[in-house]
Order: C-alpha cells, then structure tokens, then sequence
C-alpha cells in the first residue's frame, strides 16, 4: 500500500492563504477554466507580499474545492496542491510528518516514516 494516495477530502483546501500562483499555473488553471486571465485573477485571486494567490470563499474554503464535486481544478492544481503532502518540513521532520498522518486522510495511517520518504523520492 501507499504511504500517501489523495482521497480529495478537502483538508488541505482549508486556510486562507497558502496558494500562490506562478504564471505558468495561471496559464493552465485559465486555459482549463476557458476564462481570461484578467477575469479570473480579478474574480478568484488576491495580490499579497508580491504575489498572487488564491482566495479562499466565507467558508475557509479554496474558491476552488467544492464539497461535492471537490477540486475543480485538480487536473491543473497548482504546484503547492500537487507537492502535497511531500513538503520539504515534512519530509525532514518527522513530528510535523507525524501532525500531517493524523490530520490527512489521505497519509495512510500504517505507513513508517521511511515508507512516506520512498515514495517522495518516487
């Protein structure tokens, strides 16, 4: 079995602030939306520290994870969605590995520490 197989539950769509967009994301997510880039960074976008991110909707929520269908924009998510759960603090940390097993369904809960480690090397 996976140490980690995304279940699309949400859990890391949830918190303001965390996706930023590179161009190239931009450029993917308009192209899949069929928007413009201007309509879609005006509507779903805010500009901090630089740069652009996602906004989240009144529930916490990514514009984008809708709690039904889930991630709209999963063929195209943006680098930060896709890297997870193999972020650097949680691939050199086994405490903050341990935080993201128990909130993440998605982390199989059996998995050792060395297993997660493989498989982001994979």
């Amino acid at each position: 079995m996976r140490a980690f197989e995304c279940k699309m539950c949400g859990e890391c769509c949830y918190g303001k602030g965390g996706i930023y967009l590179k161009e190239e994301e931009i450029r993917r997510i308009v192209g899949f939306l069929k928007m413009a880039p201007d309509a879609f960074i005006a509507g779903s976008c805010e500009h901090r520290n630089g740069r652009i991110y996602i906004r989240t909707g009144d529930d916490g929520f990514c514009l984008f994870y809708d709690h039904e269908k889930r991630c709209l924009i999963h063929p195209v998510k943006p680098g930060p969605c896709f890297l997870w759960p193999f972020y650097p603090a949680l691939l050199q940390d086994r405490e903050n590995w341990e935080m993201a097993r128990e909130a993440c369904p998605g982390i199989n809960p059996h998995c050792l520490f060395e297993n997660f480690i493989r498989q982001a090397k994979e």
